[in-house]
């Protein structure tokens, strides 16, 4: 019988941050088991992992309805569930959208932590009909958006399209077509919207829905947080080296926290805590 762990990421509250489950030996898996498996967890992403060296894994991600080249969160999640067995140290993560470094460490008080560094980012713009749809599947007018946050389609080992709210009140009110959006994101190729609003220069609120996952929102978005990161680079909006705090979750309940480190150039890094969920 397949193990299944469950852990919070981007907290260290199990009732907090952005549930992921873990399979740390997949090796006798298909891709259809791993399927089944995660949509019976429930949880917006399970990763599968395989040993391929000492301190090496092959990693697949699913959604409870369909496999996805990187996730952020699973991944800060199977990083601590290796350290907590194997001690921290450097591990090397082979994943669909490309070999991701993570380096695991115990954080000032002693509690396991993980940092990813992204493949390289990109981003593109959105067409002005991908982004009128967006907004009507959303339901937010053109005046909803933040003009110094330009939409684009980011990305940093999944693609996200990110639009920025001109208000925090714009942001809390989330209530989307769940089908509509979900089949331009289809269309598209997008893994999440990333609604992000500006609190202060590097400190933003985050939402990102999530429908081709079969989930109305992931609660803590890593791999959103680095095409994130990527982008602000790109377009001039921080100046790097420099750090982000972005706020997610707290909407639904379950608040994270992900430290985004944003360099001058190379892959995005973001840091983060995960914590075992009871009944793992």
């Amino acid at each position: 019988m397949t193990q299944v762990l469950r852990y919070a990421a981007f907290t260290t509250d199990p009732a907090a941050g952005n549930p992921a489950g873990v399979v740390l030996d997949a090796g006798a898996l298909t891709g259809p088991e791993m399927q089944a498996i995660a949509a019976d967890v429930g949880y917006s992403e399970t990763a599968f992992l395989t040993a391929a060296g000492p301190g090496e894994f092959d990693v697949r991600y699913f959604s409870p309805q369909a496999e996805v080249p990187f996730c952020g969160h699973a991944t800060i999640a199977s990083a601590v569930a290796v350290a907590e067995r194997a001690g921290t140290g450097d591990l090397v993560f082979r994943t669909p959208a490309g070999v991701v470094p993570v380096a695991t460490a115990r954080d000032t008080d002693g509690r396991p932590t993980a940092t990813l560094t992204s493949v390289a980012p990109s981003d593109a713009p959105a067409t002005p009909d991908d982004l009128a749809e967006a907004l009507a599947a959303l339901g937010w007018a053109a005046a909803d958006l933040d003009p110094s946050l330009p939409p684009r389609v980011a990305y940093a080992g999944a693609h996200h399209l990110i639009l920025g709210a001109a208000t925090r009140e714009r942001l809390a009110a989330l209530d989307y077509d769940f089908d509509r959006l979900r089949d331009l994101m289809l269309r598209r190729g997008w893994t999440t919207v990333a609604l992000v609003w500006r609190a202060a220069g590097t400190r933003f609120d985050v939402r990102n829905p999530f429908p081709v996952g079969g989930v109305v929102e992931d609660p803590a978005t890593g791999a959103a947080a680095a095409a994130l990161g990527g982008y602000l680079r790109t377009h001039g909006l921080v100046q790097p080296p420099t750090t982000l705090h972005l706020h997610q979750g707290a909407d639904l309940g379950r608040p994270g926290l992900l430290v985004v480190d944003v360099p001058a150039t190379g892959g995005i890094r973001v840091t983060g805590n995960a914590v075992v969920m009871p009944g793992s």
